[in-house]
């Protein structure tokens, strides 16, 4: 009876979170559909990658920021925050009139959105235990694998029938609804004056460097070549900053990016685990609908629909180990059985690829999906259960920032090497798809499988070493009402090293 009074208190505030992470998940997958007559209705089609490229990059910059924030001031405002400037950028981007204008614009929605995601995932740790949060990453995968399916669908159909601006428009009903749920439900747990300044130095180091990273991965080999100066130069950018950016931290009161925290045993092996498997997770996304369309002469929108399986499976494994999680409260086996699944689907879908089969294919994307499933949101859980509430926002937006980066290293790397294989002759081929071209195209993915594989069983001999401590039994929200005294970085370790020796 307890538990179901529980589950009915937390019902109404985690959906107005789910809500409030739905278009920011959205913008992700519904604006593909839309790019083309977005270049062609704007008339710049060399800079329309831009639309993408500045969502994502200011998204990852400002995500240990949003983090950082939210532990100083409060999640509940500062998610009402980043959603309200979610919603109006997303208006000023239906309303723009050249590209220049929607990039700029894109970017001030990437901030959003960094916001959004980071600070709504911590909200769900102030308001779950991390004993029953698994359970809980399972509703919020099935909310993601939706999105993502229903997303090209909607995006080509308001495309058609309506306009591509009602693409940005459609999120302002949801977000003003989020908004409305998150002010009458989501509580917001009393904290502490935050008496040192804000590590702002650190904020531009840490954006600057991150920027200057994306941009190298995002354009080496494809709008540059590796060896130029462009993306010679943002690496050395990068190398310069990211050495500031540690000087710095070091020296400051209240860091943005706590070292003492990466040093963590549990949040240094989750967000290298996390970044291994989202690189690896690129061979998927990217790769398979070209195979698809390629070997196996799907369409477009059934190549997409082919990922299904993949999102199914990632659903299913997420919920049913998130209520093993809750019954037992162990929780590491998951990401190694998890790891070992990607490990051998993708293998798999390297050894098959020669088959050129739907149903093999589709096979191989079930078994990723399951493994997937049990890596991402268990670690997010390992971390957040590991950290002090004080900073479990920042600690949360360490895993976002480390999915974030894995994501673009590993569509570099996964891109430089289908390119090695079969971009020369694709780039020559003009628009048809020859038999020699066709086979040189499945050797590649093939030989992208074969490198992916890898990424994943180094991420599983990573996880190996994952502490496991007991879950806690209360809430974030509950566990700040108990701490009133000033924090430093040294006891903020201290706290953790014993909430781990006798968990609350």
């Amino acid at each position: 009876m307890e538990q179901q009074d529980r589950i009915r208190t937390l019902a109404a505030p985690f959906a107005a979170i789910v809500l409030a992470m739905l278009p920011a998940v959205l913008d992700q997958t519904i604006l593909a559909t839309a790019l083309p007559v977005v270049a062609d209705d704007l008339g710049s089609l060399s800079d329309i990658s831009w639309v993408i490229t500045a969502y994502v990059v200011a998204a990852a910059a400002t995500t240990p920021l949003w983090g950082k924030l939210g532990d100083r001031h409060g999640r509940k405002p500062l998610l009402e925050a980043s959603l309200g400037l979610f919603v109006v950028s997303s208006a000023l981007c239906g309303a723009t009139q050249d590209i220049t204008q929607l990039i700029f614009v894109r970017v001030v929605q990437g901030v959003a959105a960094g916001g959004l995601m980071t600070l709504a995932m911590a909200a769900v740790g102030d308001l779950v235990p991390p004993r029953e949060r698994g359970r809980y990453q399972g509703y919020i995968a099935a909310t993601f694998a939706i999105a993502t399916i229903v997303g090209p669908l909607l995006g080509g159909l308001l495309v058609d029938h309506a306009s591509w601006r009602w693409v940005f428009f459609v999120n302002l009903p949801i977000g003003v609804a989020a908004l409305a749920g998150l002010s009458r439900t989501l509580p917001a747990p009393e904290l502490e004056h935050a008496a040192r300044p804000l590590d702002g130095m650190g904020a531009v180091l840490l954006a600057g460097a991150t920027s200057a990273l994306m941009l190298t991965c995002i354009w080496g080999g494809e709008r540059y070549a590796w060896d130029s100066a462009p993306i010679l130069g943002l690496a050395a950018a990068t190398v310069v900053l990211g050495c500031a950016l540690v000087a710095c931290e070091r020296r400051a009161a209240d860091p943005i990016v706590p070292l003492h925290l990466l040093r963590a045993p549990v949040v240094a092996v989750a967000s290298s685990g996390l970044f291994l498997a989202t690189a690896a997770l690129f061979s998927i996304t990217v790769f398979v609908p070209l195979f698809l369309q390629t070997a196996t002469g799907a369409s477009p929108t059934e190549a997409g629909l082919l990922l299904v399986p993949a999102m199914l499976g990632i659903t299913v494994s997420t919920t049913l180990s998130g209520r093993s999680i809750a019954r037992t409260g162990r929780y590491k086996r998951f990401p190694i059985a998890g790891l070992a699944l990607m490990t051998l689907a993708l293998a798999s879908l390297a050894f098959l690829a020669g088959e050129r089969s739907q149903l093999a294919t589709g096979l191989g994307l079930v078994l990723f999906g399951l493994g997937f499933g049990m890596v991402s949101q268990v670690l997010v859980v390992a971390v957040q259960n590991h950290v002090d509430r004080r900073e479990l926002g920042i600690a949360t937006a360490t895993t976002g920032f480390f999915r974030a980066l894995g994501g673009a290293v590993g569509a570099a790397v996964l891109g430089a090497v289908f390119a090695a294989e079969a971009g020369a002759r694709a780039s020559d081929s003009g628009q048809g798809i020859d038999p020699a071209l066709r086979a040189d195209i499945v050797d590649a993915v093939q030989t992208v499988f074969l490198v992916a594989a890898p990424m994943a069983a180094l991420a599983l001999l990573v996880v190996l070493a994952l502490p496991e401590a007991p879950l806690k039994t209360e809430s974030g929200a509950r566990q700040s009402g108990r701490h009133h005294t000033p924090t430093t970085a040294a006891s903020a370790a201290a706290h953790s090293r014993h909430a781990l020796e006798s968990p609350r």
